[in-house]
C-alpha cells in the first residue's frame, strides 16, 4: 500500500512538471529595427548615355574617273596627305594620245578659220567694186563663222580631252588620312568599280551623332537658356563621350547640330556632337555613348544600395503606417553615380528602408528608426 502511493505520488509529480513546461511562452519577439528615410521628388540634372556614331570631319571614297590599269600607288596606308596630293596614277597612254589627236583638230580648225577669213576679206573689195555678186560674199563669210564654231567645238574636245588625262593622276580631294588600299598595282580600274581605291578621312575633328527621343529632346530645350536652337546649343555645357571600352573621351565635346526634323519611323531626332581629335585617337566608325545632362522636375531619387534585384527587376522596401515592411517594384529613369532616379514605384511621403532590409520580409512588422542619410547625391 505504501509503495502504490509512492508510486502515484512520482505519477502526479511527472505530470504537473509536463504540464508546466509545455505551457505557452507569454513574452512577445521584439519586431527588429530598419532605417528608413522619407521620400521627396525634387528638380535633377539626369545623365542618360545614347549610342552615337563617329564620322571625321570629312569622310570621302578615293575613286577612278577613268578606266584603265593602275600603274602606281603614290601612297601608303595610314598617311596623311594634304589636299591635292597625288595618290595614285592610272596609266595615261590612251588619254594622252587622244589629248594630242584634240590638240591637232585645233589647229586645223585654227588654220580653216585663218583661210575663211582670208576669203572674206579677199571678196570685200571686189564686191565694193561691183566685180563680183553680195551673194559671194555673204557665203564666203558664213563659211568663215562656220569654221570659228569648228574651232570653238575642236578647243572645247581638246579641254575636255585634258581633263580626262588629268583624271589619270588620282588626287586627294581633301586633306586627311588614307585607309586601306583595296587595289594592287597593276588592278584594271573602271569608274563602275563597287569598291573605292581607298578612302580618305580628315579625323582633327570628330563628329558623334546621336538620335534622342521627342520628351528627351523637350527636357533637353529646356534645360538651356536661350530662344532659338541655335542660341540654346551655344549655352549648352559640354558633353562627354563614353568609348567603347568604358572610358570616357578626355575631352569633352560641344553640341552644335540639331537635325531639321524627328524621324518618322523612330520619333527620334538626331543631334551632333564635335570633338578635337589632334592627337587622332579616334577614328571614323569608332563607336561610343553620348553622356548628356537633362533637366527633369518632380524626380525621385535614391540610393542605389537601398535596392535589390530579383529576377531582372529592381526592389526596395518601404515601411506602410501599420508599421509593416512593403516591397514595392521600381521603375528605373536613370543613373547618376550611386544614386537611381525614379519614373514609378515610390511617391511623395513614403518612408524607405536604407539599411536593414536583408533581415525582414513582406509583410513583416518592423521598428523604422529616421535616417539622417541623404536620398539623392549626384
Amino acid at each position: 500500500m505504501k509503495k502504490t502511493l509512492i508510486y502515484f505520488l512520482l505519477a502526479q509529480t511527472i505530470i504537473l512538471s509536463g504540464c508546466s513546461s509545455s505551457g505557452p511562452q507569454s513574452s512577445k519577439a521584439t519586431p527588429p529595427s530598419v532605417a528608413v528615410s522619407i521620400v521627396n521628388p525634387s528638380d535633377e540634372i539626369l545623365y542618360t548615355e545614347y549610342p552615337a556614331k563617329i564620322e571625321g570631319q570629312t569622310d570621302v571614297e578615293i575613286r577612278t574617273q577613268v578606266a584603265g590599269i593602275l600603274e602606281k600607288i603614290l601612297v601608303n596606308e595610314g598617311d596623311y596627305v594634304e589636299k591635292g596630293t597625288a595618290l595614285f596614277q592610272v596609266d595615261p597612254s590612251q588619254y594622252r594620245e587622244v589629248y594630242n589627236e584634240a590638240l591637232g583638230d585645233v589647229l586645223a580648225t585654227k588654220a580653216s578659220v585663218t583661210s575663211a577669213k582670208l576669203e572674206v576679206d579677199k571678196l570685200k573689195p571686189l564686191v565694193e567694186n561691183k566685180v563680183v555678186s553680195d551673194y559671194q560674199i555673204k557665203a564666203a563669210q558664213a563659211a568663215y563663222e562656220a569654221a570659228l564654231a569648228k574651232e570653238t567645238q575642236a578647243r572645247a574636245k581638246a579641254g575636255n580631252a585634258r581633263i580626262t588625262l588629268g583624271f589619270t593622276t588620282i588626287k586627294a580631294p581633301e586633306s586627311g588620312f588614307i585607309g586601306r588600299l583595296s587595289k594592287k598595282t597593276g588592278s584594271l580600274l573602271a569608274p563602275s568599280d563597287t569598291q573605292p581605291l581607298t578612302y580618305l578621312s580628315d579625323n582633327r575633328d570628330v563628329h558623334a551623332y546621336f538620335s534622342i527621343g521627342e520628351a528627351d529632346f523637350v527636357s533637353f530645350k529646356e534645360g538651356l537658356r536661350g530662344l532659338s536652337i541655335g542660341e540654346k546649343l551655344k549655352n549648352a555645357p559640354g558633353v562627354t563621350m563614353i568609348l567603347a571600352g568604358g572610358k570616357p573621351y578626355r575631352q569633352t565635346g560641344a553640341l552644335d547640330m540639331v537635325d531639321a526634323a524627328f524621324d518618322k519611323n523612330t520619333g527620334a531626332i538626331t543631334l551632333r556632337a564635335t570633338f578635337h581629335n589632334q592627337q587622332g585617337l579616334l577614328r571614323s566608325g569608332n563607336s561610343g555613348r553620348i553622356r548628356l545632362g537633362l533637366k527633369h522636375s518632380g524626380v525621385i531619387g535614391i540610393p542605389q544600395s537601398a535596392t535589390f534585384e530579383m529576377q531582372d527587376k529592381i526592389f526596395a522596401f518601404i515601411v506602410d503606417e501599420n508599421s509593416k515592411a512593403r516591397q514595392v517594384a521600381l521603375t528605373i529613369s536613370g543613373a547618376s553615380g550611386n544614386t537611381y532616379y525614379l519614373s514609378g514605384g515610390l511617391k511623395s511621403g513614403d518612408r524607405l528602408v536604407l539599411k536593414g532590409f536583408e533581415s525582414i520580409k513582406d509583410g513583416m512588422e518592423v521598428k523604422a528608426e529616421k535616417s539622417q542619410e541623404k536620398l539623392a547625391s549626384n
